[in-house]
Order: structure tokens, then sequence, then C-alpha cells
């Protein structure tokens, strides 16, 4: 081998070289390490629970994350084992205060445990980071405790997600159900809830409390026994689990499927502390909560920040904790990442001097605007300012589906990332878009949250045993004293809308003798779920029962005995006087003109004046009763008489139904006028009982209690009447309806002026079926069927056409035949103008005819006039020798036409047309 040394030396020389600068790097690292000021941090977690597990490891990546990159501060975790023990939690933090010297402590999944260390950590000034938050954030915090940071949202916005799910499936009453703390701090959550859910009428109905696990040798057998009281005290069956642990949880669900309360028509909600925590609960008692739908904080997965620190953890925690079958991080994992950071970033202020002002640690905090992993953080008042987005999730099988999303701001919503920055100021708080499974597998329609009756257990109904009209309800007993058939308009209407409903309803009816306030009152104390009958709808009844829409009006109607009142002018009262005195003038126009019209041509209108007029007048008058035989010789007396026959017809008529009516009704005058007379004479008056009106007639009519008489069916109504016991009944408008369908003939009822509810079903406070019988009876009265079924119950005989009868009749009035007036008189006035206009025509003789265009003399046209009308047959015999008197007579006075003559032939004139008028001959105009 051989070598070169020239190159020995060479290379001890670059050796030499290297050794200062090595030195004078690693004195520099060592410099830097000796900079950087460590800062302990203290957690206080459940190391062994799985949360407990995924926030150490979440706390590690962070503060190895920040150690990385930071030449100023270096990080140092102490981590203590809380073990679910409230006690253990202020010694833990005082020993890392006092011997590891620790300047931050983060931690406490449960709000008693931070406010101990909050004191604790007041004293000693170090900020406290709580993974709790108050249900309702107290006022004072910030000034009790200085030191205390919340990372979490209070309960406001996961109470109003739930109210929000109750109101829009429309469950009125809910079971709370919660992991008792001992301390009380449930409280604050479950008042939310209560004045959350009566914004919308719901209410807690049961509050079912439950001590720690750890307290307890045998939870299961203790959960079991509260459900069992559970149960007989209320028919709810939406359970919202407010807060609970993870162990409790399954307890419930447990106890409660073998218990049948997890399955068709109930509802479960689960705690957000739960649903976090789903995706990695045991498979078997995830099973037991199918159906169940639960609330989660909702976090974004798609940002590059959350998929490295995904990464890292996946890796971190199967070499950490390989037994553990789900690697993925939960949501209080990215909380213990972010506490984390926000303290790191508050140092990294700190140390640029890029700092809030105060320089410390605390105001460092506070003032962290940062979009961690669980969200965006931000504080104010020591607490979050951002409302938390949630999204709700439905347990199916082994597993969940995510459903629709959840802001306070915007309520459901599927699309976050379209509508999350919209101005829209709806709240959609309809129902979840998507399928959801619910317990029992129930998918086609959304459960009732009520213990609906079943074949072995079915709906204990109340029934009226006996009621004042039976044809409302009507019970029927067997020779053993048993009830064997119910009937009646009530009874029939309950059945008609069981075939409407969705699902079936079996029922027992019960009958119950006592009154109907007594219903009420059995009902409200939970006897019976339902009462069937005549239950009239009143604001007090509502205070301690639900009732259906009504399916029969009710008011308050008052019977009396009807009499009759005789009047010798009673034929007079179907007109008015006017009409009276307009009749009699279009009769006596009418009579001139037809005797004006026929008196020419007409024979029968032969004689003197009187005479005429005697004829005209019998002629007119027979056509009132349409018993006229004369023939009418003028075809203009028959359009006369055509329009006077129409009018009569009409007067006729009208004339006859309204003094039908009159008589009718003069015959059913009752014999007291209204409640102010029976009050004033001190009348007595007959109610039923048993029912409200009594208190009514007392307290808002003002009936003395010892003139109101008790009644308890229609029979003793009638005699009571006979007998003279009372003077009128006041009844509900359908008893009225009843009473005076069968009595018509002698008694009669006012129109109501007292309305009421209604008559309708009563249930217990609460119940869907209340809503969903509401909806049948609409459906009924929709289609006409209540209808048929009044009709048919509740209808007059056939000897009784009215139930309500009015005891005034309208008289005919001048306005409401004035045109019938206008046409009769109008066609006789023009046809007799038509009668003198042919008169003049045909007066025209051949001589005046014959004088070409010399103007006639009006003189001489009235002359010729006058010779026609003398010139009428007083017989064959008698026609001639008139006519030739006239003739020689009007002759010698027409050939005497001077002035001095003018006087003479006046009189003469008037002289012939009264000998000549009584002519019985009738002279045609063309023989003039």
């Amino acid at each position: 081998m051989n070598f070169h040394y020239s190159t020995i030396p060479q290379a001890l020389f670059s050796f030499c070289l290297l050794i200062p600068f090595a030195l004078i790097n690693g004195y520099q690292a060592k410099a830097t390490n000796a900079d950087s000021k460590v800062i302990s941090i203290g957690a206080i977690i459940d190391i062994n629970s799985r949360i407990g597990k995924e926030q150490q490891v979440a706390m590690d990546i962070a503060a190895q994350s920040y150690n990385n990159t930071s030449n100023s501060y270096k990080l140092a975790l102490h981590f203590q084992d809380l073990s679910n023990d409230h006690f253990k939690a202020t010694a833990l933090a005082e020993n890392m205060i006092k011997k590891q010297k620790v300047q931050v402590i983060v931690g406490m999944h449960k709000w008693i445990e931070a406010t101990q260390m909050a004191e604790l950590g007041s004293q000693a000034q170090v900020p406290i980071i709580s993974f709790a938050a108050p249900s309702i954030t107290p006022q004072m915090m910030p000034i009790r405790w200085p030191y205390l940071v919340t990372l979490a949202n209070n309960g406001t916005a996961y109470v109003k997600c739930i109210a929000d799910i109750v109101r829009a499936y429309g469950w009125q009453r809910v079971v709370a159900i919660y992991e008792d703390d001992g301390y009380g701090g449930d409280y604050g959550i479950l008042a939310l809830l209560s004045e959350a859910l009566q914004v919308d009428g719901s209410i807690i109905e049961y509050r079912l409390a439950l001590p720690s696990s750890s307290y307890m040798s045998n939870p299961g057998e203790f959960i079991r026994e509260e459900l069992l009281k559970l149960i007989e005290s209320t028919q709810s069956r939406v359970f919202i689990v407010m807060q609970s642990s993870l162990d409790m949880v399954s307890y419930l669900f447990r106890e409660a499927s073998q218990m049948g309360l997890v399955d068709k028509e109930s509802v479960w909600i689960i705690p957000e502390r739960i649903t976090n925590s789903l995706e990695y609960v045991n498979k078997v008692d995830i099973s037991y909560m199918e159906g169940a739908l639960g609330i989660k904080t909702y976090y974004s997965e798609n940002n590059s920040e959350y998929q490295y620190f995904e990464a890292q953890f996946r890796r971190i925690f199967r070499e950490k904790y390989p037994e553990e079958d789900n690697r993925n991080p939960g949501f209080y994992a990215l909380q213990a990442y972010d506490s984390i950071k926000i303290i790191g970033q508050a140092l990294n202020r700190m140390a640029s001097g890029d700092s809030s002002g105060k320089n410390t640690l605390l105001s460092e905090i506070l003032s962290t605007n940062y979009l961690g992993l669980s969200g965006e953080i931000q504080f104010e008042g020591m607490q979050l300012l951002q409302n938390p987005t949630l999204r709700i999730v439905n347990v199916d099988g082994k597993s969940y589906r995510e459903l629709d999303f959840w802001t306070l701001e915007q309520g459901f919503t599927t699309n976050l990332s379209t509508e999350q920055g919209s101005n829209n100021a709806y709240r959609n708080t309809k129902s979840l878009s998507g399928v959801i499974i619910w317990p029992g597998k129930l998918v086609q329609r959304v459960p009732k949250g009520w213990n609906l009756p079943t074949k072995q257990n079915p709906m204990k109904i109340a029934v009226p045993g006996k009621t004042s009209f039976s044809k409302f309800v009507k019970v029927d007993y067997g020779e053993d004293g048993n009830p064997i058939k119910y009937s009646g308009f009530c009874i029939e209407i309950f059945e008609k809308v069981l075939k409407l409903l969705e699902y079936d309803l079996p029922f027992e009816y019960y009958p119950i003798n006592g009154s109907y306030p007594d219903l009420v009152q059995l009902v409200y104390n939970k006897t019976f779920e339902a009462v069937v009958g005549d239950i009239t709808l009143l604001a007090e009844r509502l205070q301690y029962v639900d009732f259906t829409v009504p399916y029969a009006e009710s008011g308050l109607s008052m019977i009396v005995p009807q009499k009759s009142e005789d009047s010798a002018l009673m034929f007079l009262k179907p007109f008015t006087w006017q009409m009276w005195v307009v009749t009699g003038a279009i009769f006596t126009y009418t009579m001139l003109v037809v005797w004006s019209l026929e008196r020419k041509q007409n024979p029968e209108f032969d004689g003197n004046w009187k005479s005429q007029m005697g004829t005209a007048l019998w002629f007119t008058f027979s056509s009132l009763f349409f018993a006229h035989r004369e023939k009418m010789y003028s075809s203009l007396t028959r359009v006369v008489m055509g329009a006077w026959l129409f009018l009569v017809l009409i007067l006729n008529s009208s004339y006859t139904a309204s003094l039908s009516s009159m008589l009718t009704v003069q015959q059913l005058k009752p014999n007291a006028t209204d409640i102010e007379w029976l009050k004033k004479n001190n009348a007595k008056i007959g109610c039923d009982g048993d029912s409200f009106v009594r208190t009514y007639l007392e307290n808002v009519e003002g009936f003395k209690p010892e003139s109101i008489v008790h009644m308890s069916n229609d029979y003793n109504y009638s005699t009571a009447f006979k007998n003279h016991l009372i003077t009128a009944a006041f009844l509900e408008l359908p008893y009225e309806k009843v009473y005076v369908s069968k009595y018509c003939k002698g008694y009669s009822g006012s129109v109501p002026t007292t309305r009421f509810g209604g008559l309708g079903f009563m249930f217990q406070k609460g119940s869907p079926v209340a809503k969903d019988v509401s909806k049948a009876i609409l459906q009924l009265l929709e289609q006409g069927e209540i209808q048929k079924l009044e009709d048919k119950w509740l209808s007059p005989s056939g000897e009784c056409t009215s139930t309500v009868i009015s005891t005034d009749v309208e008289t005919l009035k001048l306005g409401n035949l004035w045109v019938l007036y206008v046409i009769s008189g109008g066609t006789s006035t023009i046809c007799f103008i038509l009668s003198i206009i042919y008169s003049l025509k045909y007066s025209q003789t051949p001589q005046n005819n014959e004088q070409g265009n010399d103007t006639p003399n009006p003189w001489k046209r009235a002359v010729k006039l006058a010779k026609k009308i003398c010139s009428r047959k007083h017989g064959e015999a008698k026609a001639q020798e008139v006519v030739t008197d006239c003739s020689s007579r009007w002759d010698s006075m027409s050939n005497t036409n001077t002035p001095e003559h003018q006087q003479t032939t006046d009189s003469q004139l008037l002289e012939v047309i009264i000998h000549s008028s009584p002519s019985p001959n009738q002279i045609t105009p063309g023989h003039s």
C-alpha cells in the first residue's frame, strides 16, 4: 500500500479549522436554549377516559408544535388525573401551583370543578382555562372569578336548539332527565329549557334526576325503579337527556329499552357531551339508542390545519393506545388542542411586544382572535363571543347519520356554507330535512311523543252517565247494571273521528254520573285520558285540560211558553198605511180608465153616470178575486187589465203570505219578553244545575240564586212550565234545538245573544291525540258529515219546521212593490192617452176633407165630435130618430156661425151633449 504523505498535513489543517466552528455553533445552541423561558402548563383531566386520552394526545401535539417554532418560550405540560372526582380538582391545582409552578391551568369538563379552581386561580393569579361553561352565565362572573376563562359556550344555544326540535314536531309535554351533580348546577339549564319551551306552549311535565353512577352499587336497578315512577306519573314520551355521563346514559338506555320506552311513539334527545362521543361508544350500548336525536358541536374537517393535526393524532394515538379501535379525534381533542394554541399565541405576542397593553398572560389570552380547529375563538366577558354551530344527528343502528345544521340566527339549515353568510332574518323552525329513523324503526310518520293506548292498555274515556238530553249521550244498562250500549250525537261523532286517524286508538267507555266539573277534574288528575260528551269549551277549563275544536256551536238561549194574541184589525197589518192608500188610488184610477175605454163600445156601460160608475167599480173590483165575467170590447182595456191583474196577483199572494205569518207569529208570541223583564219581575227560571249555566246566570246576568230552579231533564222543563213553576228556561243552543224540536207547538226559543266556545271533546293536557282529533273533526265539518249527524239526532220533527222563531214579521212596505204600481198606473195612463188620440183622429168627417187647403174651424171639429157622441144607439128603432134630430139641430147651429150667435150656440151644444150621451147604441167612427 502506498501512502501520500503530502496529504496528511493538509487533512490535519482542515480538521483544525472545523473544530472552532463546531464549538461556536454548539455554544450558540446552548445559549439559545438557555435564553428560552419554560412555561409550565397544568392540565387536569380524566386521563383514563376516552376523552382524557384524546385531550392528552392533542395537547402534546400542540405543545410540541409550538416548541419546534418558538425561541422565546417553551411549553412544559404537567398532567394530573382527575378520575371523575370533583373534590380532587382543587387539591391537584394547588399542588401544581406550589410545586410545579404552573402559570396556566387547563381542563375541567364540569362547571363545578371550574368554579372551585377559579377561587384558587384568583388567589394565585394563575389563569384557569375551563372546557366547561355555565348553563346561564352569571352577570358578575368577571368580577367574582377574574382569572377564569371558559373555552366553551353556555347552554343557551344548545337549549334553544332542543326547543326548536320540540317546536318543529309539535310535542307539548317533555320529560327532562339529568344527572345530579350534587351542587345544583343542573337547575340553571333546566330553567333555561323550561323558558325556551314555554314560548310555544310546551312544558317540562316530569323531571327525572339521576345520581352519579359512581355513587351507586347497582345503577340499573335504581334507574328501573325511577322509570316505573315516571310511567305512572306521566303519559309524555319525549325524553330529553340534559346532562349526563356516558356511563349513566348507557345504563339509562339499556333499562328504558327493556321497559319499552325506546319504542314507537317515543322520542329521545341526547346531550352534546354524549353525541360528541358517539364515535367510540360501545356498539352494544349505541344499539339501545337507535332512533335517538343527538346534538353535537360542528367543526370543519376540510381545512389543511385539521388534516395535518388528524394525521399526527392518528399516528400518536395508535402508538400510545393500541387497544383503542377508533383513532379519530373528537371535538374535545380539538378543544384541548386549541387551548394550548391560544396560550402559545399569547406568549408570542408578549415576546414580540405586540401585546394588549397590560402585557400579562391573562390579558393576552383574552385578546385572542383565532380560528381554531374547534371553531372561532374570541372572548368577551371571560367567555367565547361567537355562538356555536350545531349539527343534528340521528342514531341509526350501531352508528349515526348527520342531518341538518343549526345556528342561533338561522335555525335549521342544510347548506351552511351558502346560507351562513346571507342576511336572511327568517329562522327556519320547520321539521328536519331528510329521513329520520325514530325509535322502534318508525319512519312513515313522526312519533306522537305520548303513551298511546294499546289493545292491552286501551284509552280510558269517561262518558257522562246521566245527561239532561239523551240525544247527545245515552247509556243503556243491562239487567246486571253494567253498561251495554253507548249512543247519541256525541258518541257517533267520536266514532267517525276515530276512522280518520292515522293510527289505531283502542279505547273503553266508562259512564260517570258526576257533574261536568267532576269530569274535568277526573281528566286533570289523570284518572281518565279523555271525556266524550257534550262538554262546553270554557276558558277556566282550559287551565286543566285540552279541548278539541268544537263540533257544535254553543250559546245561551231562552225558552218560553207561547201564547196567542187576537186583534180585530189584524187583516190590515200585512200592508203599511201607505200601501193601502196607494193600492186604493191605483184601484180607483184603473176603474176610471176602464170606464173611459169601455163606455163607448161596451153595452154593459149603459145608463146614467151612476150606473156606469157602478158597472166600472164592479168590473174592477171583481178582478181582485179573478171573478169578473164581463166582456171587454176595447183592446186598450185588455192591456190595462193585464197590467192590473198582474199587480193584483202579486198583491194577493203577498197579502196572503204575510197575513198567514202574522197569524202564526201571534199565536207563538212568548209570555216573557226578555231577560230584563224576568229579573224585574223576579220570575222563576229553570236551567241545568250540573252545567256552568247556573253560575253564568248568577254572576253575569245577575239573577238571584233563589230565582233559579234546577232541572235534570227535558221532561222536568215541560212539567215545570205546565205547573207554572218557571216562567222561562235557559239552555245552551244545542239543547234548545232539541227541546224546541220536541215541544215546538207550545214553546219557542230566542236567538242566542251570548256565545260560548262550543261543544268539544276533552283530553289530558298536552295530549297529541287532541290535535289529531281536532283535525279529524274539521275534516268531518268540511265534508258535511257532522251536519248529517246533526240532522239525524237534533233536527226538528215533521210538525216543527223551525226551532228558532222570530216574534216580528215585517209588514210589506210601499218600497217593496212600487215598481208594480208604476207599471200598472203607467200602462193605464198610456192606454188612456192613446184612446184620446184615436178619438181625435177619427172624428174628422168627409166634409172636412173636401175643404181642401182651408183650415178647418176648431169649433166645427168639436161639433162633429159631439154629434158623434150623440149618435150612439139607444136601440134599433130610436137610433134613426136621434141621429135625425141631432143632425138637424147640429146643422142649424153650424149654419149660424156669426159672432152674435156664438153664445147661443155654446149653450145649445152643451145641451145636445148632455141629452145625447146616454145613447146605448154604438156609432163607429166610420159612420159619422
